[in-house]
């Protein structure tokens, strides 16, 4: 039976027109349906199914061979149970759980179901190869090995049937959804001179946005990257972008990139070159900025429309003429708003792109992509921050000589902070110089950083909520986040002791237990929840060294829950302190004495810490456009302390949060597994002024 298939070009169903293509059903392609509808396929006949499950299950049944919904009605059954989890995949905060548990799923199994392939093979492959980037860099790696081992043996059986599909569509999503407004989270992953250094903090502030307002107007909320030049893409940020915003606890309807988008806008390139709304011009690249300035119009400007067009088939071929050549807007060279000057739209770039090789040998800038991918996204706000200000003229005009729909504007403030570098590239200089980990440091401004030294989300929330979609350029202090983080962590994080290990002097209780007691007691005086520890008690214990040199001979001090003790005799060795002896006073009044001290059990099982301090990688509180970052970097940004530990912290698990009393608060980044290898413990900044670590 004939049968056309219908569907958004926005949103195309790669299931539906990968699963037909192998089972030899033949469908025409209409990708005419308004943003946001569902596929629909219409018979000959009149008749007609509407959305991707319904449609699969057609093609399945009328397949050239029978096995394609499985050997019996059992197995049918597994197919659809599988049809209808396929796309878990698309839920960018779900992709994770989804992969591990096939990956499980898969380990004795060639094929999800039965012993030969089905439309649920096809179904969950092409939404994997729908992904896009995100599923590449999963696939290169060597997670979810029995998961890529089954792609793989997809994609090689059925490689060339499968291409057309994928190659046409990659990175789109196959499942339907009912038509709703979109708002976006746009990363510009690109090194366009057009386009602002991006702000990793930013990322936070527009998403946390953007979620908002998707929220409340029941809209849809888009992330995309702005892939528009090859030869400054990063798989390890853009993946790290994705993990920010899902740490966050951000649930995002889907994520697109420029790239997916590369045929349509080379299409609306030329249209605009034979309406005579753009031209190519070879003017150097200086005369040509030049000349923008000065508002002096090109000796281009009035190419004929055969010229211009010969012209842009030599940049589509990458020719030595073509890469002297780019495509620039005939906007208005006179106009005081200089972004309206003729900006560029397009220019030649020989380096392969990461997602798609080098299929081409020219790329948009981020200025023409942008609006155009904005109206064609089905967009509505585009959350934008105000640096951005002087280019919303520029950003309406394009979309009106583009003939394309208007996309509202909406600015708020870029989020920056003190001591803070915000640009990527700048980022990435201290991950390649190995000054840093990598983008997860604790000193780095990305939110899997800041978590990772011990912030909260929650209090990230708050922060940036607090700020608002304010328009006022904010250079906000980091203490201010900080505090509001120690209000959320210190009643609920448990209570821990510690004394350096450097640094200490052993107190002998000359009345104190004989033999050494264990107690009982709560991490948490006022939370309950925090659970409890073993304190031992003995005659011998371990003092801070800061606090024995500040106790006098004869004076009463207080053991923290313990009691009372008093000092007898101070011994010194060259001025140095080699040791305390006294007498426990547990009658005596904690109110009258003026020392509350810290201190730990002499015996074996003390746990090995390392305590890691951090600070700002550069030394100066703001940095102006004509400093360079390399001129004022900090040279001491990380700081780490030997230590012991009470007996319980070989308990601690990776990522909790504690408060060493009278140290501070910490969070557990790699916790105990050997007597001979120490627990870390990040510092946790709690609000109040830093202290360098020169």
């Amino acid at each position: 039976m004939e049968a056309k298939l219908s569907f958004s070009q926005d949103n195309p169903p790669i299931s539906i027109i990968s699963a037909a293509k192998v089972a030899g059903v033949s469908l025409s392609i209409d990708p005419t349906l308004a943003v946001g509808s569902a596929p629909v396929l219409c018979f000959s006949s009149g008749e007609s199914l509407c959305g991707v499950n319904p449609i699969l299950h057609y093609i399945a049944h009328t397949a050239s061979f029978s096995s394609f919904c499985g050997q019996d009605t059992i197995e049918f059954g597994h197919v659809v149970e599988w049809l209808e989890y396929a796309p878990t995949f698309l839920s960018g905060s779900e992709f994770e759980v989804a992969c591990s548990f096939i990956d499980g799923y898969l380990t004795s199994r060639t094929f999800l179901v039965g012993h030969g392939l089905t439309i649920a093979d096809i179904a969950v492959w092409s939404n994997l190869a729908g992904i896009g980037q995100r599923w590449e860099s999963v696939r290169k790696s060597k997670k979810y090995q029995n998961l890529v081992r089954w792609f793989n043996s997809i994609d090689a059986g059925y490689k060339e049937t499968l291409n057309d599909a994928v190659v046409a569509h990659v990175g789109k999503r196959g499942i339907g959804k009912s038509p709703a407004p979109n708002l976006k989270e746009k990363v510009n992953d690109s090194k366009d001179p057009s386009a602002p250094e991006v702000d990793l903090p930013g990322h936070a502030k527009a998403a946390l946005l953007n979620k908002y307002f998707a929220e409340r107007y029941q809209g849809r909320l888009i992330v995309r990257f702005d892939d528009t030049n090859p030869s400054k893409e990063s798989n390890e940020f853009v993946e790290n972008v994705l993990k920010d915003i899902e740490t966050m606890g951000i649930k995002y309807d889907f994520v697109t990139y420029t790239s997916d988008y590369f045929p349509k806008l080379m299409e609306m390139a030329e249209s605009l070159i034979k309406q005579g709304k753009a031209y190519v011009d070879d003017t150097p690249k200086e005369q040509m900025r030049s000349e923008r300035m000065d508002g002096v119009e090109s000796k281009c400007r009035n190419n004929t429309v055969g010229e211009n067009l010969s012209l842009w088939k030599e940049m589509i071929n990458g020719s030595e003429r073509g890469m002297q050549c780019c495509v620039r807007g005939k906007l208005d060279m006179q106009d005081p708003n200089k972004s309206l000057r003729d900006p560029v739209y397009y220019r030649c770039n020989t380096d392969p792109h990461h997602r798609i090789g080098s299929k081409y040998k020219i790329y948009p800038t981020y200025d023409f992509a942008c609006p155009f991918v904005d109206a064609l996204e089905g967009v509505t706000h585009a959350l934008r921050s105000s640096e951005y200000h002087d280019r919303n003229a520029q950003y309406y005009r394009i979309l009106q000589d583009m003939g394309m729909r208007r996309v509202e504007i909406y600015e708020f403030s870029r989020l920056n902070m003190v001591y803070t570098l915000l640009s990527k590239r700048k980022l990435l200089w201290f991950v390649q110089n190995k000054k840093v980990e990598d983008w997860t440091d604790p000193r780095f401004p990305t939110v899997q950083g800041i978590v990772r030294r011990g912030l909260k989300v929650e209090a990230l929330i708050q922060f940036i909520l607090q700020q608002g979609a304010s328009k006022n350029l904010n250079l906000m202090e980091w203490d201010k986040l900080w505090t509001i983080n120690k209000k959320i962590i210190d009643p609920v994080c448990a209570r821990h002791t510690a004394v350096l290990k450097d640094q200490r002097v052993i107190f002998t209780l000359t009345n104190g237990p004989e033999k050494s007691f264990v107690r009982i007691l709560p991490r948490h005086k006022k939370f309950e929840g925090a659970g409890k520890k073993a304190t031992t008690f003995t005659n011998r214990i371990w003092l801070d060294y800061a606090d024995a040199s500040a106790i006098s001979n004869g004076e009463e001090v207080t053991l923290m829950d313990w009691g009372n003790a008093i000092i007898k005799e101070i011994k010194m060795e060259s001025g140095i302190i080699t040791e305390l002896i006294g007498e426990l006073h547990l009658e005596g009044s904690v109110k009258t004495t003026k020392l509350k001290i810290t201190w730990l059990p002499d015996i074996d099982e003390l746990v090995p810490l390392s305590l890691v301090e951090f600070d700002y990688l550069i030394s100066k509180k703001k940095l102006e456009e004509d400093d360079d970052f390399l001129d004022n970097l900090n040279p001491c940004t990380r700081k780490e302390t030997p230590a012991i530990g009470d007996s319980n912290m070989r308990n601690l698990k990776r990522g909790e949060i504690i408060q060493l009393e009278r140290k501070g608060y910490f969070r557990c980044d790699a916790p105990f597994v050997r007597s001979s290898k120490p627990v870390v413990l990040f510092a946790i900044p709690d609000g109040r002024q830093q202290v360098s670590l020169n």
